[in-house]
């Protein structure tokens, strides 16, 4: 099978489960020839990728490099670099994109699998912490999304819950199938001042109190905003700065993902061993993604998450690692980081 650059590029969103182990070896052999920071990480594992076999052998990249390296595969310039956010004083993560087309794609392709046409939805993006910042991965791509949905009424409301609240209850009136996009706080503040009922309208809350208010887990969030808002359900969407593609929940938090992504769970007490069986009915440790679209980045993250695998590919996010519970990650992220 050729696999030139090209050809790997056109096979991403072609991409089938008979296919994917395949094109995450080429992927590997493409980015470890072409990411010096990827290339070295490897070469510090003493991995000889002539022998990698299957993409559970693939080397996963510790979250972190992203924070202090350009993870970039081949030699470009830019299009957009996204940047995560972060606490006053934090290095913050930032990922170089080479063709904004290609997360564009990504994105389109993956709410169409979810949701179908885009234009058959109001698409409203409630962020204020994400519309603070100009380099917003979120952002551009709700931004996008608000675009291509041709309604009148999409848009996004920064704190203006009054104009949000007319919007929902005018989408309700005519039964206007409405996706309200937002992050966890945004969403507590303005379902605690306008209770609803709503019908047509789908919830999808992003994740994160960013520091506006007390971390809740994720079952209790649901609670509250099916309470206040009379929806028998709350999406969720699973995405990140270092990512081109997202997975989506419709409910429960249980993620499914595109066919181009995957999860893999590592063991916590060695961050190199992928576990691969249970007695439980699903999978636990610690999170790792494979994402095909990250062509041009690295395809291969270790997250910060902890989650449970599922037998059919759909996982939970379950809470974040301690620091210490990356071992041999962090301290090879350091060794590199000296370099």
């Amino acid at each position: 099978m050729e696999t030139t650059e090209k050809n790997i590029r056109k096979r991403i969103f072609e991409c089938t489960e008979g296919d994917f182990n395949q094109l995450s070896l080429d992927i590997f052999h493409f980015q470890h020839q072409n990411n010096p920071v990827y290339r070295s990480y490897c070469d510090a594992l003493k991995v000889k990728a002539d022998l990698i076999k299957e993409n559970r052998s693939i080397p996963f990249l510790p979250i972190q490099f992203f924070k202090t390296k350009a993870i970039k595969s081949t030699t470009f310039e830019p299009q957009q670099i996204f940047e995560s956010s972060g606490t006053t004083g934090s290095i913050n993560s930032k990922h170089h994109v080479k063709e904004t087309l290609i997360y564009e794609e990504s994105f389109f392709r993956c709410f169409g699998k979810f949701y179908g046409k885009i234009e058959n939805y109001c698409i409203i993006g409630l962020l204020p912490s994400y519309l603070e910042r100009s380099n917003a991965s979120l952002v551009y791509m709700v931004n996008r999304l608000i675009e291509k949905s041709g309604s009148r009424n999409s848009g996004f409301y920064l704190n203006d819950f009054e104009s949000l609240h007319q919007t929902l209850l005018n989408n309700e009136s005519q039964c206007i199938p409405t996706i309200l996009i937002g992050v966890s706080f945004a969403l507590l503040d303005f379902s605690e001042i306008y209770r609803m009922n709503l019908k047509h309208t789908i919830i999808m809350e992003t994740g994160g109190m960013k520091g506006r208010k007390k971390e809740i887990i994720r079952p209790v969030l649901h609670q509250l905003l099916q309470e206040r808002l009379g929806i028998t359900e709350v999406h969720s969407e699973y995405g990140m700065t270092e990512l081109l593609s997202q997975a989506y929940s419709k409910k429960n938090g249980i993620f499914s993902t595109p066919p181009w992504m995957k999860i893999l769970i590592r063991s916590e007490d060695d961050p190199f061993e992928i576990n691969r069986k249970s007695a439980k009915p699903f999978i636990d440790g610690a999170v790792n993604i494979i994402d095909l679209a990250n062509l041009y980045s690295c395809s291969f993250i270790a997250t910060d998450d902890s989650g449970k695998l599922y037998p059919d590919g759909s996982f939970e996010i379950t809470g974040r690692l301690d620091h210490s519970d990356m071992r041999g990650c962090g301290l090879m992220v350091m060794n590199l980081d000296e370099t």
